[in-house]
């Protein structure tokens, strides 16, 4: 079957919808244009998903946001969702070490209204995770940090580690800070990150204004932002969404339009926005739309481990809180947003206290992605009443794993010159995704803006005249 144009619209086709396909459709539809987005999956969101095990709903895995992070707040109030996401209002990270000698020891990594970079200043001061000496170096290395380009190549060809270690960073001062931050945000311990990525997050999110580093969550499972709101925001702006349609073949029409190759049947368009990993656009890709496609090859993943443990009690009263001295990375409560909140049946059949079910996000990781649930519950269950006490008292109703094995791109240095543009040497084919050349690491932040760039650049292509809906805000 070949869908043809009932009008003089122009048509663009979206492959892909995740964080990045939506974004681009719902610029193109906004911007005039009959907009077609494909997914072959069964939903919206990408690897930002939810789904259903009993009385619960799971989110694939525990993602976070932060002030700065105007993409996703844009995308957020694109779809109606940004009171469901709200922002703490003002940043403030619980860090508990269980290995302290003198026993547990909880610190807190807070901000004031101080301008920068005097807002962190009171809080690096009692951090009691670090020495004097230590603390007083990390201020150093800010200042340092603060003077970067991240789009300076020469960053881009080190590591976070080595660039850590230049400063006088301690292998404590890594562990206690700048591993707890960037590993959750790069996906990649120092001595495997960029140091050019590095510098967009730490720059960006602690020292270019008091409020950047400020965390926001969902208080809803992350489907109903990124399926049910998205594909609602999708419906009103006019696009038609295809799920569990795959697609097999772009190529370019002998009129230099496009022909999109989708399930058995095949889609013309005036512009083409690839929305896909890597892997799946270099497939795609037809032949000489980039110099060199095999670079797309070289950019590595990285996984994310996922352990999900609901307890009959209450064990933890904060809101999430990250580890020192464990395996344990970072633990969030998601009881409320799961609906575990709300009770239900038991497994006797009787009523059931509502009890409290735990995330832990384990990034980075690697040697951990393949071991069997066993053996996790076993490594990690002790951990968890090692850093509650509260959880030695409780039973655990449940213990499972989500694991995404593809969950990023790697940040390894060298990894800018390998990320492309969003306009490719093909008229009207762009590319979108965290892995492309956004400056950001693989991010909800970086999948919006790769998906605003695609949507820019196709409109370009097309002679239609568009802002940029962030500058828009500005």
């Amino acid at each position: 079957m070949t869908y043809r144009d009932s009008t003089s619209e122009r048509h663009a086709v979206v492959v892909g919808g995740g964080l990045a396909g939506v974004t681009a459709a719902l610029r193109l539809a906004d911007a005039g244009l009959r907009v077609t987005l494909l997914e072959n999956r069964p939903r919206l969101g990408g690897l930002a998903f939810s789904f259903r095990r009993g009385e619960l709903t799971v989110d694939n895995g525990q993602h976070v946001y932060l002030r700065c992070c105007t993409a996703y707040r844009w995308f957020l109030d694109r779809v109606d969702g940004a009171r469901l996401a709200p922002l703490q209002r003002r940043l403030d990270v619980p860090v508990l070490d269980v290995a302290h000698p003198r026993g547990p020891r909880l610190g807190r990594l807070r901000r004031t209204a101080l301008p920068v970079p005097l807002h962190l200043a009171a809080s690096l001061a009692g951090y009691p995770h670090l020495s004097l000496a230590e603390r007083v170096a990390v201020g150093r290395a800010a200042f340092a940090l603060k003077g970067l380009d991240p789009a300076d190549p020469a960053l881009d060809g080190i590591d976070f580690a080595t660039w850590l270690r230049r400063h006088g960073q301690s292998p404590r001062a890594v562990e206690a800070l700048w591993d707890l931050v960037g590993v959750a945000t790069l996906n990649a311990t120092a001595p495997n990150a960029s140091m050019a990525l590095a510098a967009t997050v730490f720059r960006t999110g602690l020292l270019s204004d008091p409020g950047a580093a400020d965390i926001g969550w969902a208080r809803v499972p992350l489907g109903e932002l990124h399926d049910t709101l998205a594909r609602k925001a999708l419906d009103t702006a006019g696009v038609r969404t295809e799920l569990r349609t795959r697609v097999s073949e772009v190529t370019r029409a002998d009129d230099g339009r496009w022909n999109v190759t989708a399930g058995t049947g095949r889609l013309a368009a005036d512009a083409v926005v690839l929305a896909v990993p890597q892997r799946e656009a270099h497939a795609l890709l037809p032949e000489g739309a980039l110099d060199d496609p095999d670079r797309l090859l070289g950019i590595g993943t990285a996984p994310i481990l996922n352990l999900h443990v609901v307890y009959d009690r209450r064990v933890l009263r904060r809101p999430f809180f990250a580890a020192l001295g464990s395996p344990v990375q970072w633990v969030f409560d998601r009881t409320d947003a799961s609906g575990l909140a709300a009770g239900g049946p038991g497994g006797d059949g009787g009523a059931r206290s509502t009890g409290q079910y735990l995330a832990l996000s384990q990034s980075a990781a690697e040697d951990e992605i393949d071991t069997p649930v066993s053996v996790l519950r076993e490594r990690y269950l002790p951990e968890l009443e090692r850093l509650l006490p509260a959880a030695r008292r409780a039973q655990v109703r449940d213990f499972f794993v989500t694991r995404e094995r593809t969950a990023t791109f790697a940040p390894a240095p060298g990894v800018g010159r390998l990320r492309p543009a969003a306009r490719t040497n093909a008229p009207g084919l762009c590319l979108a995704g965290s892995w492309t050349a956004t400056g950001w690491p693989a991010t909800m932040e970086g999948a919006v803006r790769s998906g605003l760039s695609a949507a820019g650049a196709a409109l370009a292509a097309l002679g239609r005249r568009h802002e940029h809906p962030l500058e828009e805000a500005a």
